[in-house]
This record gives C-alpha cells, sequence and structure tokens, in this order.
C-alpha cells in the first residue's frame, strides 16, 4: 500500500494504517524522542504523547514535502510543548562565550559516551544544543519553540559546549570513565 493512501487512511482513523504507519517510523521517531529526554522513560512517554498527536493531526498533512519530515517536526513540537508546560527554562542573561572547539580523537571516544553526556546537560542547554546542532534548526526558530530570546539561544549552546568540552577534557585526562 501507498504512503499516501496510509495516510489518508489514518486521517480516516483507520486502525491498521495507524498501526503500518507506526511500524515505519517509531525507530527514528524514538531516536528523536531519546535525544531530547533525560532517560529512557522520560522518552517512552514522549513517544507515546508524540504519536497521539500525530495520529490526531494527520489529516493536516497536506502532502507538500517529506512527511517523515512532517512527522518529525510534530514530535519535535510535542515534546518542546512538554517542557515549556512542565518547567520553566530558565533565561541566561550572560554574555555568550566565543565558540567552543573541542579536539576529540575519534578512536579514544564513543558515540554513545558523547550522547550520554549531552543527556546531563541541563534541560534547557540540552534542548538548545539538540536542536542546534544535532537537527540543524536556527537560533531565531530555537527562539520562537521554545518561547525564548534568540540571545538566549545563542547563550545556551555556548553553554551547552562549554559544559560538554570541560566533560570531555576531564574523560581525556583519565579522570572520568565512560
Amino acid at each position: 500500500m501507498g504512503l499516501n493512501k496510509l495516510i489518508k487512511q489514518c486521517a480516516n482513523n483507520d486502525r491498521k494504517a495507524q498501526k503500518e504507519i507506526y511500524q515505519l517510523f517509531a525507530g527514528k521517531l524514538f531516536s528523536i524522542c531519546l535525544k531530547y529526554s533525560k532517560n529512557k522513560q522520560e522518552a517512552q512517554d514522549n513517544f507515546q504523547d508524540g504519536f497521539v498527536t500525530i495520529f490526531n493531526k494527520i489529516g493536516q498533512f497536506n502532502f507538500e514535502g517529506s512527511f517523515e519530515g512532517w512527522l518529525k517536526r510534530v514530535m519535535v513540537n510535542t515534546v518542546l510543548l512538554k517542557y515549556r508546560k512542565k518547567t520553566v527554562l530558565n533565561i541566561v542573561t550572560e554574555e555568550v562565550p566565543d565558540e567552543v572547539i573541542v579536539d576529540i580523537d575519534d578512536d579514544e571516544i564513543s558515540l554513545d559516551f558523547l550522547l550520554n553526556l549531552i543527556k546531563e546537560l541541563p534541560d534547557r542547554y540540552r534542548m538548545v544544543f539538540n536542536l542546534y546542532v544535532l537537527d540543524g534548526f536556527s537560533h531565531k526558530e530555537i527562539a520562537e519553540m521554545l518561547q525564548i530570546a534568540e540571545g538566549t539561544s545563542k547563550s545556551n549552546l555556548a553553554r551547552a559546549r562549554a559544559i560538554l568540552k570541560q566533560k570531555i577534557e576531564i574523560y581525556q585526562n583519565g579522570q572520568l570513565s565512560i
């Protein structure tokens, strides 16, 4: 069955079509939830809420652009909405530090280790870091999504990078283990 037909059937609350859409995209969408959540349980909650939102809004998909991109955007927005309701993203008024550069030997640090370091960042820094570095959103887009100032987005990104740099340097000096 074609994707467009599945989408139309989902819009009509066809459970079989919803199951197919779920099976096709669950892995990619769950990885997004893991990226924006502190732990697996929180990611599972976000994932479930995101799919509920997707199936409630699937009729709004206008078949222009990528359906997968639309799904990802809905999932990210669902997760961010939960964080905005639950947590106050503190406004940081400090000056933005210069670009943080980290010298990493590819053989020395695993991707899993880096992802775990990112998960340990404070919520406001983790959100901005993921949106900017991993998902490619601009500071303007991030500011709108998180309802913060563009300068705050830049500052939070710089702080996230500085924290990650410090932890990586501690690890490289043998004071932190994987």
